[in-house]
């Protein structure tokens, strides 16, 4: 939903952090500074004009509005604790029951969640062989029970299958959980794409790309392939995912491995939930699943994320084959109609062609007892999207009429009407006395009625309110 803040900064505080966004590499229109005349009444509106369109290009950049130091500038009451203090608490509680690994180093900002820690690690007799922990605590949508939770995210070293990256150990307990997996020098999906170093910090590596260049058909194939047949295997297990963006996916030579299957059982939020949740035809995780899909191809075939969702038009891609398969998904039409399956979208030309050449066997038991609590989860999980996304279209029918209301057009159309009813008024008001007059001279009688006043049409509205 469309959140509005009233901030009230000084100047100083929007220059510290500009000067922290400068890892991005965007452009960012933050007024210039004024030593002389910074206090006349002309200036400091031009320059409250100026910080607001600051703001706006801030909070509809997808990255930077998700991102800590942007959170914490509008709203540092809710975003006041200090999670990497809380996870090294937790990484150090966990040593102490695990002497066996041992920290190399934190990797500061390589994610984009603000409650979400990542650690380099090594176990102590194997000192070559690089791990990654990551710590997170535990979202809105977490619906399991403490027990089942816990249950969840120790069968994750347990599964096998040649799409899902493996992971090494897994805990949870009432309040947070820990995964490590082994790390990967040559990174994500995402780092391909952008040509990034996986160790460096999420908004220097993705914001603004030097180059911009989608990635080869053949790649573009095999990879969608290999995530839409794991997609299709989460489905069928029953498992919620709903987490799958391109620095999600890991790259193994030329295979792709989904990451953090645990997100989901975590209740933590998706990283394109602000798109899909406009959206009341993308109501399940499958379908969520898709969605992001959509954001994934797009971004495999033009090397950078659609500028807005719905995509009006396609530019010119490799072929029309993968143009067909990113309409179905991210078009107008689909937000209108609903998401393809996954198996849909295999069956389309873009995927149906393309030869799977590994032949490991997947391996995902989920106790029966523990299906059907991640049953009930995944129904509570698309309940409340339901319900928000119910708002939101309130919301936005609300502010459309009170943007129809205030427009000049209305006004003008409300002041045309007010003439003509006080016209009619008058006119009335005239034929009634009148017709009163014409009576009592009729009767004789000398007592006249006394004269009645038009009602007084009621006057447009001309106080507009803008809120900020």
């Amino acid at each position: 939903m469309e959140n509005s803040w009233q901030i009230v900064r000084r100047y100083s505080d929007f220059d510290l952090l500009n000067n922290s966004l400068q890892i991005s590499a965007l452009s960012l229109p933050l007024p210039p500074k004024k030593l002389i005349g910074n206090m006349e009444r002309e200036f400091i509106a031009e320059r409250q004009k100026g910080l607001q369109s600051y703001l706006d290009v801030i909070t509809t950049n997808h990255i930077l509005s998700n991102c800590e130091l942007v959170k914490k500038f509008l709203d540092p009451n809710n975003y006041s604790v200090n999670y990497t203090e809380i996870a090294l608490q937790h990484v150090s509680m966990f040593f102490r029951s695990e002497p066996k690994w041992e920290v190399v180093e934190p990797l500061k900002d390589i994610g984009w969640r603000i409650r979400k820690k990542y650690f380099l690690m090594k176990i102590k007799n194997q000192p070559k062989e690089r791990l990654m922990l990551n710590w997170a605590d535990l979202g809105p949508d977490k619906f399991l029970s403490d027990k089942e939770l816990q249950c969840a995210v120790k069968l994750l070293s347990a599964c096998s299958h040649p799409y899902i990256y493996k992971v090494t150990f897994a805990t949870a307990n009432e309040s947070s959980a820990l995964v490590i997996r082994p790390f990967n020098e040559k990174g994500t999906l995402k780092d391909l794409i952008y040509k990034a170093k996986p160790k460096e910090p999420f908004l220097k590596k993705y914001c603004n790309p030097k180059k911009i260049q989608g990635l080869e058909l053949q790649q573009i194939k095999t990879f969608g392939r290999q995530i839409l047949e794991v997609l299709k295997f989460l489905h069928e297990k029953g498992f919620p995912y709903g987490h799958l963006h391109s620095a999600n996916v890991m790259l193994d030579g030329d295979t792709c491995k989904l990451l953090d299957l645990e997100n989901a059982l975590l209740g933590l939020p998706s990283f394109y939930r602000s798109y899909f949740s406009q959206f009341r035809k993308i109501n399940t995780l499958e379908s969520i699943d898709v969605h992001c899909f959509g954001h994934l191809l797009y971004e495999m075939t033009y090397g950078r994320p659609p500028d807005s969702i719905p995509v009006d038009s396609f530019p010119p891609a490799p072929s029309l084959s993968v143009v067909s398969v990113l309409e179905s998904i991210l078009s107008c039409d689909a937000m209108k109609n609903g998401m393809p399956t996954a198996s849909r979208l295999l069956q389309m030309p873009l995927f149906s062609d393309v030869l799977l050449t590994n032949s490991e066997k997947p391996q995902f038991k989920i106790p029966t007892k523990l299906r059907e609590a991640l049953k009930i989860a995944k129904e509570c999980i698309e309940k409340r999207l339901t319900e928000e996304q119910k708002l939101i279209h309130q919301h936005r029918r609300l502010t459309r009429a009170q943007s129809h209301h205030g427009s000049e057009e209305e006004k003008k159309r409300r002041k045309i009407l007010a003439r003509k009813k006080s016209k009619r008024s008058t006119f009335e008001s005239g034929e009634e006395h009148s017709a009163k007059y014409s009576n009592s001279n009729n009767s004789g009688s000398g007592a006249s009625s006394p004269l009645t006043s038009p009602s007084s049409p009621t006057p447009p509205s001309t106080a507009e309110h803008a809120s900020f």
